[in-house]
């Protein structure tokens, strides 16, 4: 199984579309095997769902996201737990002990009105 974080410094992102970095997780025998942070060389949104594919991700853990990304990831056939929040290794610990806290109605209600600088947990999202 490959698990795959958003990421950023040690922590969950939390906006799907605009994470610059995934952690990927190997696991074998529910244990992290390896684990390795990979660049999204500019790839955004709908972009993202292909490239965890493309990475062979079978879950992605997240923060906020979108519609749009839900749909696509579930055409991927990627498992999302999002509505995550703190250190990225944490999140897979917990998942893997499942005990990972997670919003299965996660969806980024304000997504058009992002800035730079959104936290996506800060309003709208679900």
């Amino acid at each position: 199984m490959k698990i795959a974080v958003t990421y950023e410094n040690g922590e969950v992102f939390q906006h799907f579309g605009h994470t610059e970095q995934f952690k990927v997780y190997d696991v074998e025998d529910g244990k992290v095997t390896a684990s390795e942070v990979v660049d999204t060389n500019g790839s955004g949104h709908g972009a993202l769902a292909g490239f965890l594919r493309a990475l062979h991700a079978d879950v992605l853990i997240c923060g906020g996201i979108g519609g749009g990304a839900i749909a696509a990831l579930g055409a991927e056939g990627i498992e999302l737990y999002g509505g995550v929040s703190g250190a990225a290794d944490q999140a897979v610990a917990d998942f893997l002990a499942g005990k990972l806290a997670y919003n299965p109605d996660v969806k980024c209600e304000h997504h058009e009105h992002h800035g730079e600088n959104h936290s996506c947990g800060s309003h709208g999202c679900k």
